[in-house]
């Protein structure tokens, strides 16, 4: 929802901008020698404007997050439980996630349960899927 209201507002701005331009752009055609200028060049200089503003807006306003220390902070995930996440995006039952751990079966239960809880999900198909949202982990290789 509150990316909704973003892009909402984002484009309200850009509207507004493009409005003020071309408002800009009439008055100076009426009130300059800019008379003898064709309306393809204006239509030209708006559309360069709003290229690379819209090339800036996609860059700096819709970047993936990236897994680093401070995303893992954030949720509070040890190393340990992102190890344990990686582990079961690849399909292992808990039995195989302890075995490759060399942890006991009780020990790879609770990092499981501490994952759910601070990813806030219930099944281990939602925190894989909210781990890779996040690019906590890989995606899947082809």
């Amino acid at each position: 929802m509150k990316r909704l209201q973003k892009l909402n507002r984002i484009y309200w701005i850009y509207g507004g901008i493009m409005g003020l331009l071309m408002i800009a752009l009439q008055i100076i055609h009426y009130k300059t020698m800019v008379r003898d200028m064709e309306i393809e060049m204006y239509g030209g200089i708006i559309g360069v404007l709003f290229l690379f503003f819209g090339i800036w807006l996609g860059t700096s306003s819709f970047k993936k997050k990236s897994a680093d220390k401070y995303d893992r902070q954030k949720l509070g995930l040890s190393k340990r439980e992102l190890e344990v996440l990686e582990l079961l995006s690849q399909g292992l039952s808990n039995q195989e996630v302890a075995d490759k751990l060399f942890v006991s079966l009780n020990t790879a239960k609770t990092h499981i349960s501490s994952i759910y809880s601070k990813l806030n999900v219930k099944r281990r198909t939602q925190a894989i899927q909210k781990a890779r949202d996040m690019a906590l982990i890989h995606p899947p290789k082809e």
